[in-house]
């Protein structure tokens, strides 16, 4: 080296021996934890509404109404409780320096599930100070492993499940990187044993339970060789306990092409991927189904859950005074997903034929984020006026 990098070089090697303790304990953890929850046994079970930023109040509170109306009996007697969580406003989070202040933090254990709005995670150039993801910092804390986003297009034969890892890759310390010096910046990738495990085991289970007959492996590990050939290597291991079940892998960057592919797209059936891979690949198949407006996601853990849209918080929609126009379906497909996950399947599955109803098959209402469609309280009420008539 032609420069004297000895000071840089000592203090990013002490950052990055505090990154890797911390990620052996977590290690530890995650080999630790017990069995998952079963939520038909509970006696009562808690579910935190969090509105978050942007138009995630409106599209949330109008899911929220939605699952009231349908499990209003249990509603009624205690068994579900609906708990409103008001702090993950990214001007509380800034004001704590915190992603997720604790206060709220300790609200959001206290739940069982959680119906979650979109946060604002700022960017640089944003006036906001540099804070971590709110959706990554609960995820980690809470330990939900496994983002599920359903994408089902009937008349285009697309019947998709992508099992995204949730805590690990290229998002596992995002906001942790090293500026060794001006001139050179380094990130990190984490992949575990029991990382993989569980979010392939997740999956096949997913596949053989629903009648899945396929399921494809997604990675780059021709080339990021280390930590997504562990991927790799750990889920076809995985899949060999499922014969039924044909496995496949694909590279991220032929799976985006095939995806758009109309003679290939409809043989694929379940998707296992990585972090990062997951989020992007995700975005581009909700495009199919109308959006990413329309698509939501599970997050899912052995103790805690939370469900959300897979968008963003839509900042311009309310500074241009259109959040009222905001489309409630990422929410409600979340919704299904919830439904489904606390025990209440009939539910889910009659919410799930309204939203086809009133997305695909009647449309007497479309909603297009301004004033040329219906507004969000219209649509969701029509979706209620649907589900009475089921």
């Amino acid at each position: 080296m032609t420069g004297n990098y000895e000071t840089q070089i000592k203090a990013a090697l002490t950052k990055y021996e505090a990154l890797l303790r911390s990620q052996l304990e977590r290690v530890e953890t995650i080999n630790a934890a017990g069995e998952a929850v079963d939520y038909t046994k509970l006696d009562k079970i808690v579910i935190g509404v969090c509105g978050g930023d942007g138009i995630g109040p409106i599209i949330t509170e109008a899911s929220a109404k939605v699952l009231k109306a349908l499990l209003r009996d249990d509603v009624n007697r205690g068994r579900i409780v609906f708990r409103q969580i008001d702090g993950l406003t990214i001007e509380n989070r800034v004001a704590h320096m915190q992603a997720i202040p604790d206060d709220v933090m300790e609200e959001l254990y206290a739940c069982d599930v959680i119906l979650k709005g979109p946060t604002t995670t700022p960017r640089a150039g944003d006036p906001w100070p540099n804070i971590e993801s709110a959706n990554v910092a609960m995820r980690k804390k809470l330990d939900l492993f496994a983002n599920v986003r359903p994408v089902k297009v009937p008349d285009k034969g697309i019947d998709w499940t992508f099992f995204r890892e949730n805590t690990e890759g290229s998002y596992a310390v995002g906001s942790q990187g090293v500026n060794v010096t001006d001139d050179l910046a380094l990130d990190f990738c984490v992949t575990t044993t029991e990382g993989c495990n569980r979010i392939a085991r997740l999956a096949y289970e997913y596949a053989r339970k629903n009648g899945k007959d396929r399921v494809s492996i997604v990675t780059k590990a021709n080339i990021v060789k280390t930590t997504d050939g562990k991927f790799l290597r750990i889920c076809e291991e995985i899949g060999k306990e499922y014969p039924e079940i044909h496995t496949d892998n694909w590279f991220i960057d032929i799976m985006t092409a095939k995806l758009i592919d109309e003679k290939r797209r409809t043989d694929f059936k379940v998707f296992i991927l990585p972090n990062l891979y997951g989020d992007i690949i995700t975005d581009e198949a909700a495009e199919f189904q109308g959006g990413v407006g329309t698509a939501g996601s599970a997050n899912i853990g052995k103790k805690y859950a939370m469900f959300e849209a897979i968008h963003g918080s839509a900042p311009r929609m309310i500074a241009e005074g259109r959040g009222c126009y905001a489309d409630p379906c990422s929410m409600l497909r979340a919704s299904v997903m919830l439904l489904s996950h606390i025990g209440y399947q009939a539910e889910s599955d009659r919410l799930a034929r309204a939203l086809d109803i009133c997305m695909f098959e009647e449309k007497k209402l479309v909603i297009t984020g301004r004033n040329t469609g219906a507004t969000c309280e219209q649509f969701t009420d029509y979706v209620t006026e649907t589900l009475e008539s089921l």
